[in-house]
């Protein structure tokens, strides 16, 4: 951005890139699709009738165009860094390229993995086994192996994720007790759970396990599961959004009003924390800087209250990625143009799921 630009600018404040800790970039082409056929009244239902038919439906083109805007999305909200969580059972091999292409196309940084499950059979669960290695090894060798959620995991599967990741000297990135289904994945994860896992949800978990816990607010409120209260844990809280877009802020301000329902004395400063944790997670993105519309972008009080806040600059490895006129890498338009018509395939063929 040119000096006369900068003039311009109303009083800004600075922070380094943030991060969603954990995303579903696969969701953003979701927006739109027809309902269930059968209004869906427990978690189950949700998963089956909504999110197993939709990834069972991604092609190479829906993966490319949902991972496109998804960090389009993130990058306009100030979000240069997303720990991502990868499924398309119809096209795995190599999916995982796809996402990370897609979304350093847009100039921000991802580091995803394959959601191993044994829901599409033993075939399914090794063939996203090995996605989840080549890539890695492809990508430094930083990173997590992904995993679906414990009920969703035979004991060979689960061993088999355990044993690669401890091969491969990375963590484990699971949905845990996200629900009552998955309840009892604590005690099953008691003894294989390591500081480097990223637990996501933790709802209903019923003890302390090495790790970060991941807290999704609006997820768990949008799918009926219950407040996964972060204030339980004795480790380090960090902050997703779950495949609802990556605008940290604000779901950092749901976070704190959440956090406020269930304790007045509850301050932001917490639910900042969570954000701050997303650093340790993704370091690179500490390093990025973004030029927000507020000076009191660092104060959490002023933040948890104003909404209007967002970015007018982010740099990502010295390079400006968005100014004053937007993103500077990718058309905005086309993208959300070629998107949306990538979409429409994708709901079609949900149709015959």
């Amino acid at each position: 951005m040119s000096d006369g630009h900068a003039a311009e600018w109303p009083a800004t404040g600075t922070t380094p890139g943030l991060v969603c800790s954990h995303h579903h970039l696969y969701s953003s082409l979701a927006r739109g699709m027809a309902a269930p056929a059968t209004a869906p009244v427990s978690f189950t239902d949700i998963l089956e009738g909504i999110w197993w038919r939709l990834d069972r439906a991604l092609d190479e083109e829906a993966i490319h165009w949902s991972a496109t805007l998804g960090a389009l999305e993130a990058l306009e909200a100030g979000c240069t860094a997303i720990i991502d969580h990868h499924a398309s059972p119809s096209w795995i091999d190599g999916s995982l390229d796809v996402v990370h292409d897609a979304v350093s196309a847009v100039g921000i940084r991802v580091s995803t993995c394959y959601e191993v499950t044994d829901r599409n059979g033993p075939a399914g669960a090794l063939a996203g086994l090995d996605e989840n290695v080549r890539y890695l090894k492809s990508h430094g060798g930083r990173g997590w192996i992904g995993a679906h959620a414990s009920f969703t995991l035979s004991e060979e599967t689960l061993d088999a994720i355990v044993g690669t990741a401890r091969d491969l000297g990375v963590g484990v990135h699971i949905h845990v007790a996200e629900a009552p289904e998955d309840a009892g994945a604590g005690a099953r994860l008691a003894d294989v759970a390591g500081d480097d896992w990223l637990l996501v949800h933790a709802v209903h978990l019923d003890r302390q396990l090495p790790g970060t816990v991941v807290h999704n607010p609006r997820s768990n409120m949008n799918n009926h599961v219950g407040y996964g209260d972060p204030a339980r844990w004795t480790g380090p809280v960090a902050l997703g959004t779950d495949g609802i877009g990556a605008d940290m802020l604000e779901e950092f301000r749901l976070a704190f009003a959440r956090r406020r329902e269930a304790d007045l004395d509850a301050a932001p400063d917490e639910a900042w924390s969570y954000l701050a944790t997303g650093w340790d997670l993704f370091p690179a993105a500490a390093h990025d800087r973004v030029v927000w519309s507020s000076e009191h972008v660092e104060d959490p009080w002023r933040l948890a209250y104003t909404t209007s806040v967002r970015p007018l600059e982010i740099t990502v490895d010295g390079r400006v990625v968005l100014d004053e006129d937007g993103p500077t890498l990718v058309d905005p338009t086309e993208v959300r143009a070629r998107a949306a018509e990538a979409a429409r395939r994708l709901h079609r063929r949900m149709e015959d799921l």
